[in-house]
């Protein structure tokens, strides 16, 4: 059983981990900001949307504290989706140089006609980069982690594949991922146009997914 169940969670991990939903913020432009909403395009697996808010804490070390949902595209948006919840916090902060620390907690939901998986996860990731008010550029590394994962078969799987299959939650942890690439982006007063760009490697370093580059799209308007 839990042969088959792996076999199944691997055929489709690489399109339930990858859809890449972050915010880029330029953190020389945000002292006056709390609330900041983003919208944005990505192709990683399939081509996604998201939308986000985050509230800005100007603390001694900003804070930014927010929230993420994303879609693949397709004719049924919901069987697939991406939220998560977290910060990003600036651990290093001098005029120009700022490194980030970015901590998120995920929810995941899978669907097809075999299988529907449900899973909660986490995500780390930092950045170092150089910051204007008009444009900014960062390095960026993360790491994508699914930790647990609830399986609910469909009849047809257990009609044709494999009928003693059980339904419910997998543990341990069952992968994970590592991206690494550039942010960067273009400040306007109210608004910065964003752009994430780099690669994904599973975290064995043993196979590669399907598509191992991410590309993002992103508009941050702050509201005030």
């Amino acid at each position: 059983m839990k042969t088959v169940q792996v076999l199944i969670f691997w055929l489709f991990f690489s399109f339930f981990t990858t859809v890449i939903s972050a915010q880029s913020i330029n953190w020389n432009t945000v002292e006056n900001t709390k609330h900041i909403t983003t919208i944005g395009i990505a192709w990683d697996y399939s081509l996604s949307y998201h939308v986000g808010y985050a509230y800005h804490f100007n603390t001694k070390l900003p804070l930014v504290i927010g929230a993420n949902f994303s879609v693949p595209s397709g004719e049924n948006l919901l069987d697939d989706f991406k939220a998560k919840a977290g910060g990003h916090i600036v651990l290093f902060d001098q005029s120009s140089l700022k490194g980030t620390v970015t901590l998120n907690g995920i929810y995941r939901r899978f669907e097809n006609p075999l299988v529907r998986l449900q899973n909660f996860g986490g995500e780390m990731k930092g950045s170092f980069g150089y910051y204007k008010n008009n444009w900014f550029v960062a390095g960026e590394i993360g790491f994508d982690k699914a930790i647990v994962t609830h399986f609910k078969h469909s009849d047809s799987f257990k009609e044709n594949n494999y009928s003693d299959v059980k339904d419910g939650w997998y543990q341990p942890a069952t992968g994970g991922n590592f991206l690494y690439g550039l942010q960067g982006g273009y400040s306007f007063k109210k608004s910065d146009i964003t752009l994430n760009l780099g690669k994904i490697a599973t975290q064995d370093f043993k196979t590669t997914p399907r598509i191992p580059f991410y590309v993002m799209l992103g508009h941050n308007y702050k509201l005030w």
